[in-house]
């Protein structure tokens, strides 16, 4: 391909994946714990049902408050399921609890604007075993203070909030030191004895399933968490009809009602929209579609493809970029080196910095979230292995053949696209090919933010603690790990026929 053709390509890849910023879709987002899925496609569903085009868009599991909060600000949704206590104390800050209107009021200079309870309150609660809670005494959380020895294993989003741990931990003097644990895996560790004490969701369906004490809030600590839409306050303009279809979920959803639809998820394995379209028609289970739950069904379910696209997408892209820029700084800097050592350390040091806490700095410094900065992220992390390669291959071509080259009268820029690159290049295709293998594996956290690929199903996986779903979207990542390599080697065994 010709280098013009190339940075068109890649040009034009880049724009695809800004351009949904452009067009008008309602885009709705969730956090990362089943209920926020299944009232994310109850709101889809419902805004749906006004606009035969399809402009309604899920943005699921973008991750904790601060990150979809952060989406919603940035214009990267437009609407979310949040929670009453939520906004007021983690959002707002407020030290006191506020009414909506109070709340409305001080959102309004943000550009955002809440609306429509749901009906239900799902506050946070602490919960244990009920037989270890009975033995121990302990049914209140002033219970707490007197067992310093119970391991606590909490979210980490429970921990940092304000209303959360920090403040519980003060209110009743309590001196243990919690453990960070994801809310998905929680009840597992729970039931197996690897923790003594969780955060739950008062509406979180295994309560009753596994027969937990839900221990009384007796200080009064958490707020209502009543559930209610967060939202810009140019949505109703811009989408008057969705809005008014909006407007008539209020009241609609009761506890129980929520309780049962968490529990057709995390017990019965259902789809988020199957359950959301059950609530909307009013079906119960006995008459609606029975659902398929295997794991073939969740390994070749409907959304592979467009998964698979959506993370070939994402490496080939990134790799792309990444061999781009890489490949001309290697060769810039390679009679250089001290400059050669500088630029390798510094993507060296890229290496060490943690996925997510890459994603998060992206996010804050593009305000936007999606397919973007988990490219960029991943090209990041793509440069190293090809510039390092690049360096390395140049580097081993015999210096005899250099100065044969000088003899011959070639310039230097002949010699090196001549006799140097053509000898560096195994080196500089294995570079790629480590650069692709870690493209493959890394973007499966692009469904932490929103940009899909096969780390969707991995991450809803995670929530609903769904180890087939995880593994439905761990093994199709495996099986593109393993194309690619059988790509490059028949590459790498080209190369040798050519050279030899």
């Amino acid at each position: 391909m010709k280098p013009q053709r190339l940075w068109l390509t890649l040009g034009l890849l880049l724009l695809s994946s800004l351009a949904w910023a452009a067009d008008d879709v309602l885009r709705i987002g969730s956090k990362r714990f089943t209920e926020s899925y299944i009232l994310a496609h109850v709101l889809a569903q419902t805004a749906q049902g006004t606009d035969k085009s399809g402009n309604v868009e899920v943005l699921a599991g973008l991750g904790n408050t601060a990150i979809v909060y952060a989406a919603l600000q940035a214009g990267s949704i437009d609407l979310y399921p949040e929670y009453a206590g939520t906004i007021d104390q983690e959002i707002l800050k407020n030290k006191t609890p506020s009414s909506l209107a109070a709340m409305r009021e001080q959102l309004k200079p943000l550009g955002l604007g809440v609306d429509i309870a749901l009906g239900f309150n799902d506050g946070y609660a602490l919960a244990m075993q009920a037989d270890r809670a009975q033995a121990l005494g302990v049914s209140k959380l002033s219970d707490l203070a007197r067992q310093p020895h119970l391991r606590l294993g909490l979210s980490n989003e429970f921990i940092g909030r304000a209303d959360g741990w920090p403040g519980l931990a003060k209110r009743y003097g309590l001196r243990q030191q919690p453990t960070g644990l994801d809310h998905g895996l929680a009840y597992e560790a729970l039931s197996a004895g690897q923790t003594d004490v969780i955060d739950i969701y008062t509406t979180d369906a295994k309560i009753a399933h596994l027969g937990l004490r839900v221990l009384q809030d007796d200080g009064a600590h958490f707020p209502r968490y009543d559930a209610v839409i967060l939202y810009r306050l140019d949505v109703p303009q811009r989408f008057p009809a969705a809005w008014a279809a909006l407007q008539g979920l209020a009241g609609s959803i009761d506890e129980a009602a929520m309780i049962n639809m968490n529990a057709k998820a995390e017990l019965q394995g259902k789809s988020f929209e199957l359950i959301a379209t059950e609530h909307l028609q009013a079906k119960s289970s006995a008459v609606s579609e029975p659902a398929q739950t295997g794991f073939w069904h969740k390994l070749f379910g409907p959304d592979l493809l467009r998964l698979t696209l959506q993370h070939l997408s994402l490496v080939l892209t990134s790799v792309g970029l990444a061999s781009v820029i890489g490949l001309p700084l290697a060769l810039l800097v390679a009679p250089h080196a001290r400059l050669q050592g500088l630029l390798l350390g510094a993507c060296g040091l890229l290496q060490t910095v943690p996925s997510l806490a890459l994603l998060a700095a992206l996010i804050s410094w593009i305000e936007r979230i999606g397919s973007l900065p988990a490219m960029l992220a991943l090209t990041l992390y793509a440069l190293l292995p090809i510039m390092r390669n690049t360096s390395t291959g140049l580097a081993e071509v015999p210096a005899g053949l250099k100065q044969a080259g000088m003899a011959l009268g070639l310039t230097p820029w002949q010699s090196l696209r001549l006799i140097e690159l053509p000898l560096a290049l195994p080196l500089v295709l294995a570079g790629v090919r480590t650069a692709t293998s870690i493209a493959v594996g890394t973007a499966t956290i692009a469904a932490f933010i929103g940009a899909g690929g096969l780390g969707e199903r991995i991450v809803t996986g995670l929530a609903l603690n769904d180890h087939e779903l995880l593994l439905a979207g761990a093994l199709p990542a495996a099986a593109l790990a393993l194309l690619f390599e059988a790509v490059f080697a028949v590459l790498a065994l080209g190369l040798r026929r050519r050279f030899v």
